[in-house]
C-alpha cells in the first residue's frame, strides 16, 4: 500500500519539520544586510570613532550596522554576541574587552557560521576572518623616541619614568609597554617606577595614579599614559603637584582636547592610532568576506607620532582618521 502523509510516522514528520525550518532560516540568514559591531565601551571616544568607521564602510557596501556596548565586561560581551547571532547578524566586527574574553565569542560565531573580524586588542585563540590592528609596538616606540629626545634636550636622562597602562591582559597593552621600554632603553633611560594599570579608564583614575607616582618618586621625569583622556588627567596631576616644567607627559591615542594640550606644550606628544580608519578597514574586510572574497588574515594600520612640531602638518589626517571628523 502506498504511504500517504497520514501514514508517515510522527518522528519522520518531526525530522522533516526541522529540515524545513533549517531551509527557511538559511536563506533568511544569508540575506541579512545587518552587521554588528561589539565594542568594549562607548564611554571611550576611541571606540566611538571605530564605530563610526565601521558604520561608514558598512553603508558603502549596502549594509546597516548595530553597535552593542560591552561596558568593559566579558559577560556582557558574550551576551551581546548571543543577541547578535540570535537576530541573524550577517557578520560581526568585535573589539574585545581583552584578549582572553574574545575566544568565547569566536567559538559561538564559528558554530553559527557567522564571520568575525577583530578590530584592535586581539585574541588569545580562536578562528576569525581578519585581525585589524595598529602597529602598537612601533607606535609606542615612536612616541617613546620623541619623549626620550625631549628628556635629552632637558638633560634629564638620569631621571625615572613611569607607565600608566591599559590592562596588560590585552595584547595591544603588552606591545605598548614593550615598545616604550625599548625606546627608553635605547636612549639610556633605565630607571622605571612601578607600573599602574587602568581599571575604570577615567581621567580621575589616572590623576590618582599620577599623584601616587609623583609623591613616591621625587626623581620622576616622565609619565607615559597608554590612552588619551587619561593623559589629560595625568597632566592635571602634574600641575596640581606644582611639577609643571619638571615632569613630562607622553600619551597614546587622541582627542581634540589632547591635541590642543600637545599644541600648548602641556603634553610632549602622542602615538595616535587611527580608529576611524581601523573601523572602516574592518568593515571592508568583513563585507569582502561576505561577498565571497578571501581577505588578508592581518591588516596593520600605521600609528602617527604627533608632537607640537608635527601637529599642523598632519591636521587633515588627524581630523578624519583619528577624530572621525568630530569637531
Amino acid at each position: 500500500m502506498r504511504k500517504t502523509l497520514f501514514h508517515t510516522p510522527l518522528r519522520v514528520l518531526a525530522g522533516w519539520a526541522i529540515v524545513a525550518m533549517g531551509l527557511a532560516a538559511g536563506p533568511a540568514m544569508a540575506q541579512s544586510r545587518n552587521l554588528v559591531y561589539i565594542t568594549p565601551s562607548l564611554n571611550v571616544s576611541f571606540w566611538r570613532y571605530v564605530a563610526a568607521g565601521v558604520e561608514a564602510n558598512a553603508k558603502v557596501a549596502g549594509y546597516t550596522l548595530t553597535t552593542l556596548d560591552s561596558n568593559n565586561d566579558g559577560g556582557t560581551q558574550l551576551k551581546n554576541a548571543q543577541d547578535a547571532l540570535a537576530k541573524g547578524a550577517a557578520g560581526i566586527v568585535i573589539s574585545p574587552t581583552d584578549s582572553s574574553t574574545a575566544p568565547s565569542v569566536l567559538d559561538l560565531a564559528e558554530k553559527a557560521g557567522v564571520p568575525v573580524v577583530i578590530c584592535d586588542i586581539g585574541t588569545s585563540r580562536g578562528n576569525y576572518v581578519s585581525f585589524v590592528a595598529s602597529d602598537n609596538l612601533a607606535g609606542a616606540r615612536g612616541i617613546g623616541d620623541a619623549a626620550a629626545a625631549a628628556l635629552k634636550a632637558k638633560g634629564w636622562t638620569n631621571g625615572a619614568y613611569g607607565i600608566i597602562a591599559i590592562p596588560q591582559t590585552r595584547k595591544n597593552g603588552q606591545l605598548r609597554t614593550q615598545g616604550f621600554r625599548e625606546a627608553m632603553k635605547a636612549a639610556g633611560i633605565v630607571k622605571e617606577v612601578p607600573m599602574q594599570q587602568m581599571k575604570t579608564f577615567t581621567a580621575d583614575e589616572s590623576f590618582r595614579f599620577a599623584q601616587d607616582m609623583l609623591t613616591a618618586n621625587p626623581g620622576l621625569r616622565l609619565i607615559f599614559v597608554q590612552s588619551d583622556q587619561q593623559a589629560i588627567g595625568v597632566a592635571r596631576a602634574v600641575k596640581a603637584a606644582r611639577r609643571e616644567g619638571q615632569v613630562l607627559v607622553a600619551a597614546f591615542d587622541g582627542t581634540p582636547e589632547l591635541l590642543q594640550a600637545i599644541k600648548d606644550g602641556a603634553i610632549v606628544g602622542s602615538g595616535m592610532q587611527q580608529p576611524y580608519l581601523m573601523g572602516a578597514t574592518a568593515a571592508k574586510l568583513l563585507t569582502a568576506k561576505l561577498s565571497g572574497d578571501t581577505p588578508p588574515k592581518e591588516e596593520m594600520v600605521e600609528i602617527m607620532t604627533v608632537t607640537r612640531e608635527t601637529a599642523e602638518s598632519k591636521a587633515d589626517q588627524i581630523r578624519l582618521n583619528v577624530f572621525a571628523n568630530n569637531p
